[in-house]
């Protein structure tokens, strides 16, 4: 390294970037004044680094802990990698955390979990309990039988206590326990802990050591993590309320004592949502009302009796969505013109949203659910199955405690009647979100319904955290708007940092293709079809390697991959075609595609490979994005645009809800598929926009329907704009101008 002074000392190698050392800087600046940082940066920038050697170098002045996540695992292994190469330049303790889940040695539930764990506790501490009074008693009796009267009363008080303890212990031994803990409790972990902050260790790794140890490495892992330097987890350490709170326990801090670095930041309002979202499964309400019937409590009766108007409420309410129920209130939905039809023969394995919306009202599962329920209150049952299923909780825990049964039982009526109680609370309010879905189950082919409340506004969950905790970088390559982000995740006046493509303008080319404006009444025309065909013709053809093309949809990339593969073949196009779909194997279809030296992949935009997927070097020369990919705008998707519109309509004097919730983020999926090549300051490609609405020409001619000013400037000023025939000629001189066929190139 050039310095070794200051923050430069957790810099691992030799010279920073371009643009890497400011980033640093201003990073670090703005941790000296506990403000948040946006920090977009493209391929090349060096965000891992230019975020976390800063807030390594702050905490370590300020005893602070440095927390970097991602929901991304290509780049869970590169924070790995990272920060094994800051620890052999100046040592931090580091540890990388994953969920329960899949460090557990003997495959049990989180609940399962605890009840184990307090009774592996219980039975070691009796033990201990046990084996002080054993040695004390031994040490009274040497006493005693030297002549010493007071040493003999006080040996009979002991041997008393020690009969109660050794009671005790018989009894405990009915418990179910845990053996790889109990080794945890009653050994010596000095070793574990040696070897764990003697590099950085993967959870694989921590799997592996413990499992030969027969030690359950994820209590061990928790127990170490206070006094360590920098955390490497999930999403859902951070971004879920209650994992959160056990979480900054686990590390022995306080939130204002914590750092958090947010990798792929523009996925965090996506998650956010995921993580605030609540449901309650029709298969849910039929347990619990198997669970009431068992019970004999007088509180039973009432809270079957609300329950049970709810679970008739979801079937009439998906089931009219069928053309099934009341006429009185089918006639009502075709009046207010809700509810599409929706063909019961067609649903599928994946849950399919039924509209059940109403301007101006409630939504009609509320409006079913008071209809159905008759009785003495829905509030007051609900309260008294609420309390009802928290009794029901603590027996389970209880039994399965003392080993009377071989799992731990989840109280469904208290799932439900959580659920209802929230749902009926909160269902009006601004950003949540009143949905019922159907699915059919795989076992029985039945179909069955789904309640649940949508969160429509990231910030509900976000703002909390980034107000506890002293400060937090936001980091991806398609983070901008800056103020978009910031209102929606809820960042007070954040700095803001964004670097573009820090390589050679001339190893890349960005064309933005005149063809027609793809919309989805334009996508069946025959005229557009052999338009867009002939432009993937030539982008594949004249590509010196791989092409990856990302298209609206699966259906879309079926749709062209079908029409070109047509013509491969002798005398036609001289290329090996690939589809990404559903059900297949995404890394078995990339590493077939990298290992070809002419081909072209053809996927959904909203898939996989469209982030978080690296195609380096020969992996992919050319990157092409067929139209405009909105996602599939439905009720749900209204009601995000809504609580944008009610939430940042003074914000800005933008169109908040679409631009927000539609435009915004589908341009950024845009940019990150763009991303997929041109990886290093050697590598080189061609990325191709093909859709009339990408082109200055469009912007003219479309006005609001143009998206290209939803990119940054710079972006926006190398797109060239270029008629589809004229194409191939671009990109021919491009890849001669590199110097990248392997033999004669084709001819136009």
């Amino acid at each position: 390294m050039a310095e070794t002074n200051g923050y430069t000392r957790f810099f691992p190698y030799e010279e920073p970037y371009n643009n890497q050392r400011e980033a640093m800087d201003r990073i670090y600046n703005a941790f000296a004044r506990g403000q948040d940082v946006l920090f977009e940066g493209a391929c090349g920038t060096g965000k891992t680094l230019s975020s976390l050697v800063p807030a390594l170098e702050y905490a370590r002045e300020e005893d602070k802990t440095v927390v970097i996540t991602t929901n991304v695992h290509q780049q869970m292994r590169q924070f790995v990698a990272e920060a094994r190469a800051i620890t052999k330049e100046e040592p931090i303790r580091a540890a990388v955390f994953r969920g329960k889940g899949s460090m557990c040695h003997i495959d049990v539930g989180f609940e399962e979990c605890q009840v184990l764990r307090d009774n592996t506790y219980e039975v070691v501490d009796a033990e201990r309990d046990k084996a002080e009074l054993e040695e004390r008693q031994r040490e009274l009796l040497e006493q005693a039988q030297d002549g010493d009267e007071q040493a003999a009363d006080a040996r009979s008080t002991v041997m008393d206590e020690l009969e109660v303890v050794e009671e005790r212990v018989e009894g405990l031994d009915e418990q179910n326990t845990c053996e790889y803990y109990y080794n945890n409790l009653v050994g010596d972990n000095d070793d574990f802990y040696s070897w764990l902050y003697d590099d950085v260790r993967t959870p694989d790794d921590i799997y592996e050591y413990a499992e030969q140890q027969q030690l359950c490495g994820y209590e061990l892992l928790k127990d170490g993590m206070e006094g360590v330097d920098l955390v490497v987890c999930n999403y859902h350490h951070l971004l879920d309320p209650m994992i959160r709170e056990q979480f900054f326990r686990w590390l022995g801090r306080e939130p204002e004592d914590v750092i958090t670095i947010f990798d792929e930041a523009h996925n965090v309002e996506d998650t956010a949502r995921e993580h605030a979202t609540r449901t309650l499964t029709e298969n849910t309400l039929d347990s619990a009302l198997d669970e009431l019937q068992d019970s004999d409590d007088a509180r039973s009766e009432p809270a079957f009796n609300v329950i049970a108007a709810f679970r008739r409420a979801l079937e009439s309410t998906y089931e009219e969505s069928f053309g099934v129920g009341s006429e009185a209130r089918r006639a009502s939905a075709s009046s207010s013109g809700q509810r599409p039809r929706v063909d019961r023969e067609a649903v599928g394995d994946n849950w399919e949203d039924v509209s059940i919306t109403n301007e101006g009202r409630r939504d009609d599962l509320t409006l079913a659910f008071l209809q159905e329920y008759t009785g003495k209150g829905i509030d007051t049952e609900l309260d008294l199955a609420v309390h009802l299923g928290r009794e029901l909780d603590e027996e389970y825990e209880e039994a399965y405690k003392n080993g009377e049964t071989t799992t731990r039982e989840e109280c469904q009526t208290l799932q439900a009647a959580t659920f209802v109680q929230d749902f009926m609370d909160e269902s009006t309010e601004l950003g949540q979100y009143p949905v019922v879905s159907v699915r059919r189950d795989e076992a029985t082919d039945e179909v069955y319904g789904r309640a649940e409340l949508y969160t429509c506004i990231p910030r509900e969950v976000t703002e909390e955290l980034f107000s506890e905790v002293y400060a937090t970088v936001l980091m991806s390559a398609t983070l901008r708007p800056f103020d978009v982000i910031g209102d929606v995740l809820g960042l007070e006046e954040p700095v803001e940092l964004a670097y573009g493509l820090q390589f050679p303008e001339g190893n890349r080319r960005t064309f933005a293709v005149e063809s027609p404006a793809l919309f989805a009444s334009e996508r069946d025309d025959p005229e557009t079809q052999e338009t867009i065909a002939g432009v993937l013709r030539d982008a594949v053809e004249f590509t010196a390697g791989n092409t990856l093309l990302f298209f609206p949809s699966y259906a879309e990339a079926e749709r062209y991959y079908d029409r070109l593969e047509r013509e491969t073949g002798p005398g036609g196009l001289d290329a090996n075609l690939y589809r990404d779909e559903p059900g297949i194997s995404v890394e078995e279809r990339r590493q077939q595609f990298v290992a070809d030296e002419n081909a072209a992949m053809f996927t959904s935009l909203w898939a996989t490979l469209a982030e978080g997927v690296s195609f380096d070097g020969d992996d992919a020369r050319t990157v092409v994005v067929v139209g405009v990919p909105y996602p599939h705008l439905d009720d749900r998707m209204d009601a995000v645009q809504d609580a944008y519109d009610r939430a940042f309509a003074d914000r800005s004097g933008r169109d908040s809800g679409w631009e927000y919730a539609v435009e915004i983020p589908t341009i950024r999926k845009t940019r990150q598929a763009l991303g997929r090549v041109i990886r290093s300051p050697e590598d080189f490609g061609v990325r191709v926009l093909v859709d009339k609405r990408y082109t200055a020409a469009g912007e003219r001619e479309m006005g609001k329907y143009s998206v290209r000013e939803t990119f940054p400037v710079e972006e926006r000023d190398e797109m060239l704009d270029i008629a589809p025939e004229k194409l191939k000629f671009a990109m021919l001189n491009f890849f001669t101008d590199n110097d990248a066929w392997t033999g004669d190139p084709p001819t136009p």
